[in-house]
């Protein structure tokens, strides 16, 4: 299915270590090369495929399953995804998305108890990382890192 902003919803399979189960997401992908079945994704993965947003991947039509499946990434954008749950009942998720949108995070939320973060390739992830630590520490949230980049693994390496 594609939308009017040439974009195609996209179907990935694998291993969620968050549901503990596998799992099916659909994400929009920009068409990059609709014959030789080349996209970009558009979107943040939730509960964590091997895929960040921007990377060029390869998927194809399925004629069993009646849609383009996730293949394999081709080239990686360099950026990384968080995956942040709220531990504290009483806790607004939104003020922690609104810091983390002025450090330059994009985030989709599921509900009121989780939500993942796009951090880009250009942002030092090391104050993003000193955040999201404070927050765990106080016992507000906690946070995996399934799709880490190497620029942003540097980041926190280059402070220790």
């Amino acid at each position: 299915m594609k939308d009017q902003n040439g974009l195609q919803k996209i179907k990935f399979r694998y291993f969620s270590a968050v549901l503990e189960e596998e799992t099916v997401e659909t994400m929009w992908a920009e068409i990059v090369d609709a014959e030789k079945g080349i996209y970009k994704l558009d979107s943040i993965p939730f509960y964590g495929p091997s895929i960040a947003s921007d990377d060029i991947f390869y998927a194809q039509y399925d004629e069993y399953e009646k849609s383009i499946i996730f293949k394999e990434i081709i080239k990686s954008s360099g950026n990384s995804v968080v995956q942040i749950i709220i531990m504290k009942d009483d806790y607004d998720k939104e003020v922690l998305r609104k810091k983390l949108l002025n450090l330059g995070c994009n985030s989709e939320g599921v509900n009121d108890k989780y939500f993942v973060i796009e951090i880009l390739e250009k942002i030092n992830y090391n104050s993003i990382k000193t955040l999201l630590d404070k927050y765990e520490n106080e016992g507000i949230i906690g946070y995996a890192e399934p799709i880490l980049s190497i620029k942003h693994q540097d980041d926190i390496s280059l402070e220790d």
